[in-house]
C-alpha cells in the first residue's frame, strides 16, 4: 500500500495534472476530451490517496509465528481437503493483502469464515451457491508472510 501511494503521489498525479493544466490552456473545456478525462482521472487518484492513507493510518502489522496451536486464527496457513478430495493450501490475511495467486485469502471470504476456530482434524461446512460442501482440515500452521 505504501508503495502504491508513493507512486499516486510522486508520479501519477503530477501527470495528470500537468494534462488537465495543458488542456486547460487549449481553451473551451466543455469538448475537451483531455481536460475532462484528466479531471475525472485527477478525482480517482485523490480518492484513492486518501483510501490509501486512511488504511495505513489503521494498519497494525500481525506477525503470525508469534503464534502456535493447531486452532486456525488470522494469519493460519491452513492445508485442507475439498469434497473432491483435492488439498488446498491458503493464508487467511487481511482484505488489503489478498492475492489469490499465492493463497492468501481475506479473512471475511466464505472459505476463511468456514476454517475459522477449526482445528487440525476437523471437518468444516463451507457455504457455496451450489450448495454446502464439507472440507476436512489437515493442518493448521503459523509461518511468516513475505
Amino acid at each position: 500500500m505504501k508503495s502504491e501511494l508513493k507512486q499516486l503521489v510522486e508520479v501519477e498525479r503530477p501527470e495528470v495534472t500537468r494534462i488537465v493544466s495543458w488542456a486547460a490552456s487549449n481553451g473551451d473545456r466543455s469538448e475537451n476530451g483531455d481536460y475532462l478525462y484528466g479531471k475525472r482521472r485527477l478525482r480517482e487518484i485523490d480518492r484513492r490517496i486518501r483510501y490509501l492513507i486512511k488504511r495505513l493510518e489503521i494498519a497494525e502489522v500481525v506477525d503470525p509465528r508469534g503464534r502456535s496451536g493447531d486452532q486456525a486464527f488470522f494469519g493460519a496457513t491452513v492445508t485442507f481437503l475439498d469434497a473432491a478430495g483435492a488439498e488446498q493450501t491458503v493464508t487467511i490475511v487481511g482484505i488489503d493483502e489478498v492475492d489469490t495467486v499465492r493463497g492468501r485469502i481475506s479473512w471475511i471470504s466464505p472459505i476463511a469464515r468456514a476454517l475459522l476456530k477449526a482445528r487440525e482434524g476437523d471437518t468444516v461446512q463451507l457455504h457455496t451457491p451450489a450448495g454446502p460442501q464439507m472440507l476436512e482440515v489437515i493442518e493448521v500452521r503459523y509461518l511468516a508472510i513475505d
